[in-house]
Formats: structure tokens, sequence, C-alpha cells
């Protein structure tokens, strides 16, 4: 199976971390819940390494329009629901596994009309769900103050204020509607950047994707779900594509894998831990998926195992989770 599962060449969009992912959780048995299902590589992937059942969850609805001309070659080994990370607990339950690949997808970057990408033209979109708040909304109507938070806190842009700044005296001019248009003010904004740098625009673009889907409050949400759907004996595997996530991801395996502690000013309190951790280090993509899959270049797995500790919502502060404060969306 797992020769199969490492050669899938006809999956579109082969995810990343892929092969990693499959011998970190080997083997693989029950039922899996894929709460990012994409382009279904995950899922396949688990339904072809022995899963008898995989839930495939996702918010954006084009997910499962893609997926339409091969789903039914598993029958109902595989469930399909649009939905969020922070009800994985109510699409399934008593779990062998969970996995969760976070940030954008290949198809949605790929895609102009959705807004993602810095380097094609289309709406200043960014909506994995195609409703509610756009980005769009955001960079027209927050407050310059409210801009420069988001740009800070969610993308750990240095310039977050002269780009803020620049943004509100462009959008009086004209209304911002295309992510050309604000790759031209961010790069107005930046010093041109040198060889081997990043786009200017990656950062902004990260922190407005990130506010417009509320991607940190549902990563938290998420992994407390999964917690809860999870069986003794589960596992939670989780790919992150930037520093923020894996430390919140890092954060929330250490805290429920402690077993408590205390200082002298507080007497100790023990617990029992809620999961064990597979791997101290996060995993990265190794020589041939860099080669395959620049996109893999920042990706890190990390997997936790479920004991039989009762489940409970963890501190966000705590594990780092970005605070924008007063700042409303």
């Amino acid at each position: 199976m797992a020769e199969e599962v490492e050669t899938m060449a006809d999956a579109p969009h082969i995810p990343v971390l892929l092969r990693p992912l499959m011998r970190a959780i080997a083997p693989v048995k029950g039922t899996w819940l894929d709460g990012t299902f994409g382009a279904g590589g995950y899922s396949r992937a688990l339904l072809e390494a022995g899963a008898e059942k995989v839930i495939g969850v996702d918010r954006d609805p084009l997910a499962f329009e893609m997926a339409a001309g091969w789903i039914g070659e598993y029958g109902d080994r595989l469930e399909l629901v649009q939905g969020t990370f922070s009800k994985l607990d109510e699409y399934g339950s008593d779990l062998d596994g969970v996995v969760l690949d976070l940030g954008v997808s290949s198809m949605q970057l790929d895609q102009a009309e959705r807004g993602f990408s810095f380097m094609a033209d289309g709406p200043l979109d960014m909506r994995m769900s195609q409703e509610g708040t756009s980005a769009e909304d955001i960079v027209n109507a927050a407050e310059e103050g409210a801009l420069a938070d988001i740009l800070y806190h969610y993308g750990e842009e240095r310039a977050s204020r002269r780009i803020a700044r620049n943004i509100v005296r462009a959008r009086a001019e004209e209304r911002i509607i295309s992510t050309l248009q604000l790759v031209e003010i961010i790069e107005k904004s930046l010093p041109r950047p040198k060889p081997g740098q990043s786009h200017p625009a990656t950062r902004s673009f990260q922190a407005l994707r990130i506010a417009v889907n509320d991607e940190y409050g549902e990563l938290v949400a998420g992994l407390e779900a999964a917690e809860r759907a999870l069986k003794p004996g589960g596992q939670l595997a989780v790919v992150t594509f930037h520093s923020i996530e894996d430390r919140m991801v890092k954060r929330f395996f250490q805290a429920k894998a402690s077993t408590g502690g205390g200082s002298r000013y507080a007497p100790e309190i023990t617990r029992e831990p809620q999961f064990t951790v597979k791997n101290r280090k996060a995993i990265g993509p190794d020589e041939q998926e860099l080669e395959e899959n620049p996109r893999s270049r920042s990706a890190k797995l990390r997997v936790g195992v479920r004991t039989e500790a009762a489940a409970g919502p963890v501190d966000r502060k705590a594990i780092g989770m970005p605070h924008l404060g007063r700042t409303r969306i």
C-alpha cells in the first residue's frame, strides 16, 4: 500500500509532505477525518493506505465540484462535508485520526478569480467559503490602525504602518478592487527586494487571507475539536506553512502533553496529558519534495497521539495565538 500512496501520480495537486505524513501515521486503519479536503490528495492517500472510511471536510464548495469525477471510486468509504475546523467533532466522533493541512490550497492560488495570489490580476476576494467579508471589504473599510494591526500580527509585516497608510491614501482616490492594485501599493511602500527574497506582497496577502477566513481562530478551535473527536490512540497530524501556525501547533501539543507543574508561588498541579507527541522536532520536506514542489519549503508536520484523558480547552494566549486587541474587522 505504501508504494501506491507514494506514487499516486494520477492525483491532482499531490499535497505537501504526503510521504512523510503517511510514514508518520502508519499503519492507517479505521475512520479518518481530512479537515482540508482540497483536491483530495490526503483523503485518497488515506483510503489507499487502508482507512476504512474518510470524512473529507472543506470550507470551499469548489473542492467538491472538482472531485466529482473521481469520488465515486470509493463509494461510501468517502463522505464529503462542507464545513470548518471548529466543527470537526460534529462531523465525526471516535475517530482513528485527523489530518489538517493549513493555509491556502494550490488550486485556490492557481485561480486568479479567487483573489489569493499576488502574481495574477483578479478580484480582491480571498474567501475560502466564497461568502462573508472579503479582502476588498477589509482593505476599503478598515481604519488605518486596524489595517496595520492585521498586517503586523497576522503577516509579521514590519512595514505594516507604512503600507496601511498608503492603502488609506490610495482608496481615498479610488476603491481598491483588484489584487494587482493592492500589489502596486505594497510594492511602492517597500524597498525593491534583493535576489532570493520573497515577493514584497507575500506577508500582506497572507495577513489579509488569515483575517478574512479567521484562520487562527479556526485553527485553535479545530485543534480542540479534533481532540474531542479522536478516540484514545487516535492521531492528530497537522501540516503548517509559516512560523505563527507552527508555533501555535507546537505549543498546543506541548500544553496537551504536559503533566502539569508549579512554582515557588503556587502549588504543583498534576494532571493526565491528553496527547503524547510522536516527534520532538517538526518534520519538513526532503530534497525530492523540494525539487518537485518549491511551495513545500516552509511546510512542517507535527503528530500527536490522543490519550484516554478527558478533552479540554487550551489557553489561546499561552500557545501564541495572535491577538488584535480592540481591532475590529
